[in-house]
């Protein structure tokens, strides 16, 4: 069975403006079917647990439901309304927070080098960086073998 690298940006939204929800129910849900890249935790500490601790959700309760009932994408942000708290002023501090995260020299440095970059400030956003990352382990999976 294949496995995927999630390439869906942390900077997308879908219809409710949530960053990073599309790609959090794009990995459990690979999770959920045993097609999660090994490297990559269907929930991890970062963004992932930012967006459900944001939105009062549980970890497990949002692994269940995934799982159990394999929702498109418009069902899962149906499911959040009704199972979290979507109000507009926690959803507007998350996705600052999301934006304005930067991560430290080292991780930059690490990422733009694999990519194949000189280190630069330039590029300094964690969810852009991430991409980066994103793209280089997909290119070297798929494309590289």
């Amino acid at each position: 069975m294949s496995k995927f690298i999630p390439l869906i940006s942390s900077s997308l939204t879908g219809p409710l403006g949530i960053l990073h929800l599309p790609r959090l129910w794009q990995k459990v849900s690979l999770k959920a079917t045993g097609q999660l890249h090994d490297d990559y935790p269907d929930i991890g500490a970062g963004y992932d647990s930012m967006v459900l601790g944001t939105l009062g959700i549980d970890a497990d309760a949002f692994r269940s439901f995934v799982k159990e009932n394999k929702p498109s994408y418009i069902e899962c942000e149906n499911w959040v309304v009704q199972n979290g708290d979507t109000s507009q002023p926690g959803i507007a501090k998350l996705n600052r927070q999301i934006t304005q995260y930067h991560h430290n020299d080292n991780t930059r440095t690490e990422i733009l080098a694999a990519a194949g970059l000189e280190d630069s400030a330039a590029i300094a956003d964690a969810p852009n960086l991430n991409n980066l990352d994103d793209w280089t382990a997909f290119h070297k999976e798929v494309l590289s073998s």
